[in-house]
């Protein structure tokens, strides 16, 4: 699927069109059919409906819910089964994969950077079902005397999870209770201009931001009661032609009020009579 089937996805889930220049776009493995840490697992039919459930959910951290920590929304999904692995359960191993897009932000950009280094990996859902079942005998969990992670002859207990009814939302997490679960990968890889644009659009950003710091230090400069904070949200609005024009302005301002005073006195220079002054 190329990026613009892709975007055709993501904009789905955005009030105005993104372009590709505007999203990073990564895959993750939701979840799977194998049993987990806490010795649950779901079935293919859950992870079939889960996939449905996902599309649109928000990507946090930690399943703490809070807008704040919104950071990724899911606009696709597909069950990837892979034919030569076996569960623990016996059956054949499958997995949800879900593609989430982010806006290439400054806010964001520590995070695509955590992503792409591998720091940002594994990810956990939160997620409620209709029924969790005993493994061994089939029983509503609660029902029966077996415990989950106990052997029963060559038999592993274990709930099963079957029929989700929502998802809420899936996070980034230290420790997943699926042990594969996390960033598969991102999407595509930009090609050398592509990236070579990248990079010059963040000089750019790092530019205009050192410019206006500049334009703000002279400006306080050549009048101490201007107010800081205000003059620099002005900053933030200006681009690089008003702002060059503002610095050249100020620099005369500051100077005239902030002379620079000579290395050297003339007077010193006459009354020595030598050229002892100039030796540093």
């Amino acid at each position: 699927m190329d990026i613009r089937e892709e975007l055709a996805y993501i904009n789905q889930f955005a009030r105005t069109a993104l372009t590709e220049e505007q999203v990073y776009v990564f895959s993750v493995r939701l979840c799977d059919n194998e049993v987990d840490r806490d010795f649950e697992r779901f079935d293919t039919a859950a992870l079939e409906r889960l996939g449905e459930l996902f599309l649109g959910k928000s990507g946090i951290f930690d399943h703490q819910w809070s807008a704040r920590g919104q950071t990724a929304r899911i606009y696709r999904t597909e069950v990837v089964r892979e034919a030569a692995r076996v569960t623990t359960a016996g059956d054949g191993y499958c997995w949800l994969k879900g593609w989430a897009y982010l806006l290439r932000t400054e806010k964001n950009a520590d995070l695509i950077a955590e992503i792409e280094g591998g720091i940002k990996k594994e990810v956990s859902v939160g997620c409620s079902v209709a029924k969790r079942v005993c493994s061994v005998c089939g029983a509503e969990e609660g029902c029966c005397q077996h415990v989950r992670g106990q052997m029963y002859g060559d038999r592993l207990c274990f709930t099963e999870l079957r029929e989700p009814v929502d998802a809420y939302e899936w996070s980034f997490v230290a420790v997943p209770a699926q042990r594969e679960a996390g960033v598969v990968k991102r999407f595509g890889q930009e090609g050398g201009e592509a990236a070579l644009l990248r990079k010059q659009a963040a000089l750019g950003r790092k530019y205009l931001q050192e410019l206006r710091k500049e334009v703000v230090r002279l400006a306080m400069l050549a009048d101490d009661g201007l107010d800081g904070s205000v003059l620099g949200k002005a900053m933030d609005r200006l681009e690089e032609p008003e702002l060059l024009e503002l610095k050249r302005g100020y620099e005369v301002q500051a100077a005239r009020r902030f002379p620079a005073a000579p290395q050297l006195r003339r007077k010193c220079v006459e009354e020595r009579g030598d050229e002892t002054v100039f030796l540093v």
